[in-house]
């Protein structure tokens, strides 16, 4: 698979594996083996950056992916991420204290089995903490020994901007796919002009830009998208014209939605390296396959009219999750 270049020189692959829902956000986990056998086949097809988090589980997502990736550390870079309080084991809210971060990358070294973290993210910023203490206490762990690359997640641009003058950061991870656009307006252009990469989860929009979610879908317990209001019934059965947007371009190139969905995105900047997650070898393989699909420009052209022209229903997050969400 072809590489790209994260920020101050973090080489990856052009398509990532998104860890997080083999453990967490889909349901019950996925048994462990399975999750490892998963990761591994990954490697195999060419992929080298990987991502997980403390939060996924909480805690086992990290275990699986360093048993996974053990037999493969020198060809591959971790992700993790630090930034959220736990009680119980549940999330009880935000904390990026420098002690706690301190106390996070620790234990992320032990749960992941390496010497060093490639890549530490905030996961979502904390109003309670000044970016440039937690900036600061990175660049200390960097220092150390401890971590490579420095990382926010869902930041906005004055918060981009105060970290990156005390650490540069390597990557912002965010939401983005054609059914989540916002980062186009301000959040691109700043991460251009300052040479960051872009991690874009949920590039398939949860699933449904694969076409293989309707109106008639049924979430189990545990799924994060029977929780979030894009995923009602009334907004699935109106988002159903983007899909079949999707499904039209991919016909000319006997590809599938989800293959001409990654596409685009890869098309839209070279340091641009989105993380489609799995929990299947099969789904695995045609995201793999999507890296080596070029759309032309008219393609391109047609899906951003097209896309620009449908009103996505639905908000991506309910109140309470949209309220850690930094702009």
């Amino acid at each position: 698979m072809d590489k790209r270049t994260l920020g101050n020189g973090l080489e990856v692959s052009a398509l990532g594996l998104g860890c997080m829902g083999i453990s967490h956000g889909l349901g019950p986990a996925s048994d462990r083996a399975d999750g490892v056998a998963v990761i591994r086949a990954a490697v195999e097809a060419g992929v080298t950056f990987f991502d997980t988090a403390e939060a996924y589980g909480p805690y086992v997502n990290e275990e699986v992916v360093g048993e996974a990736l053990a037999p493969y550390r020198d060809q591959v870079v971790i992700a993790t991420k630090f930034g959220f309080a736990f009680d119980g084991g549940r999330q009880s809210g935000l904390d990026s204290r420098p002690e706690h971060i301190r106390q996070v990358a620790d234990a992320s070294l032990k749960r992941l089995g390496v010497e060093t973290i490639d890549l530490l993210y905030q996961h979502r910023v904390d109003p309670d903490v000044p970016i440039e203490d937690v900036a600061g206490t990175v660049r200390e762990l960097i220092e150390a020994g401890k971590v490579r690359h420095f990382g926010l997640s869902e930041a906005g641009v004055a918060v981009i901007r105060r970290a990156h003058a005390v650490q540069p950061v390597t990557a912002l991870q965010s939401e983005y796919s054609l059914w989540w656009r916002e980062p186009e307006a301000e959040i691109l252009p700043v991460l251009q002009e300052l040479g960051i990469g872009f991690v874009p989860f949920s590039p398939l929009g949860r699933g449904f830009l694969t076409g293989k979610i309707d109106a008639s879908t049924t979430f189990g317990q545990g799924d994060l998208r029977g929780t979030l209001p894009r995923f009602s019934v009334e907004a699935r059965e109106a988002n159903q014209a983007l899909v079949e947007l999707v499904r039209t371009v991919a016909e000319r190139h006997g590809a599938l939605p989800g293959q001409v969905a990654l596409a685009w995105i890869l098309a839209q900047q070279p340091w641009i390296v989105p993380i489609p997650g799995t929990r299947n070898i099969g789904r695995l393989t045609e995201n793999v396959a999507a890296a080596r699909l070029e759309l032309t420009a008219d393609d391109l052209s047609e899906l951003d009219g097209a896309a620009q022209r449908i009103a996505i229903q639905g908000d991506r997050y309910p109140e309470h999750m949209q309220r850690m969400i930094n702009r």
